[in-house]
């Protein structure tokens, strides 16, 4: 069955100790996550962005996860995971512009608000598809373990994906072939608008795990320093060669599943009171006061400067010029065809004309 976080790390012993001297860092990428999540809710429902993917009450899971990995790990995450690209450096910047979809877009406008990806983070391109990151990501950390490359992968994704083929073959797979990757799955509780309850009468998602020979492991998603050893402790053992881990950070989605959803239809608004009673940033927040880390008056600074920052990032992207709009006849062809040449240039006529605007 799924055993504790805390008896793995004991049983395995390569786990990391939690960096309590960045403890002030971790909480800081917390609360711009939570800042640039407000704010990108609002910036959709104002028209200005077309859709985004809310992850509040999510933020621990993913801050903690994320600074338990080396910069070296490649992540495949779902649609969700903006608290992962901010701990990997990412500028607050480069994601408002995906979000707008303006020329200084690395993914050139081409995918949706939200389907971020950054190379240079080692960020994997986000997707719609349910559970499609988690067999990529078995498969880059194959063919990194065929190279003797020391990282690993780690794919995340939600309750819902439990249920899908890729997570079941994904995990199989792994499993045969001690696959030096983490799958790390987020349990909000709700598959868009399917209740946990009625997806699978398994009494966690992490004894999934038995069926396929490997630990799994219940954590507290809230919880920023049990998430970071249970990330640590995985690591350490898919380097060690033992294979790969399954780990259930069990959190809540206190918004929306995306801004086309309307969570009211299906689930009751106590429900969620009761959930942000265990909100992970401000639990993480009393922590810090209540031990002297912070004051009241340096905590408040904290989200003053970053709600400037992100504001600052969001003024900056919509100033920045939009596509142009020949640009999406590029990168379909290595050599363009003589039918999308014609098609460019009749475009490029009827912008001329100003029958199609930019």
């Amino acid at each position: 069955m799924a055993k504790a976080a805390s008896s793995k790390t004991e049983s395995h012993g390569l786990a990391d100790a939690f960096p309590e001297e960045r403890i002030v860092e971790l909480y800081r990428t917390e609360v711009l996550a939570r800042v640039m999540d407000e704010r990108c809710l609002t910036l959709q429902r104002q028209g200005r962005i077309g859709f985004y993917v809310p992850l509040a009450g999510q933020e621990a899971a993913q801050v903690g996860s994320g600074y338990a990995l080396d910069p070296s790990d490649w992540i495949f995450p779902a649609y969700r995971e903006l608290g992962l690209a901010l701990v990997r450096g990412v500028p607050v910047k480069s994601l408002i512009d995906q979000f707008v979809g303006n020329s200084a877009d690395l993914t050139k406008g081409r995918q949706m608000p939200n389907h971020y990806a950054f190379r240079e983070q080692r960020f994997v391109s986000a997707s719609s598809p349910i559970g499609t990151q988690i067999t990529q990501a078995v498969g880059a950390a194959m063919a990194a373990k065929k190279r003797k490359d020391p990282i690993v992968t780690i794919t995340f994704f939600g309750d819902g994906a439990t249920s899908s083929n890729d997570f079941h073959a994904g995990l199989n797979f792994a499993g045969v072939f001690a696959a030096p990757t983490i799958f790390f799955c987020q349990n909000n509780g709700w598959a868009i608008s399917l209740p946990r309850e009625k997806q699978t009468l398994s009494r966690t998602l992490a004894e999934k795990a038995d069926a396929y020979g490997l630990p799994g492991v219940v954590v507290d998603g809230n919880d920023v320093r049990a998430v970071y050893r249970a990330v640590r402790e995985a690591r350490a053992r898919a380097l060690a060669g033992d294979g790969p881990t399954l780990i259930e950070a069990q959190v809540y989605r206190f918004g929306p599943h995306s801004t086309s959803d309307d969570p009211s239809r299906y689930r009751a608004e106590e429900a969620v009171r009761k959930a942000r009673e265990h909100d992970p940033v401000v639990l993480l927040q009393s922590e810090l006061i209540r031990t002297g880390i912070l004051t009241k008056d340096s905590d408040a600074k904290i989200w003053e400067e970053l709600k400037a920052e992100v504001a600052r990032a969001i003024e900056a992207a919509e100033k920045t010029p939009a596509m142009e709009p020949l640009s999406f006849f590029d990168d379909v062809f290595a050599q363009p065809t003589p039918a999308l040449e014609e098609q460019k240039a009749s475009f490029e006529q009827l912008v001329r004309e100003g029958v199609l605007r930019p």
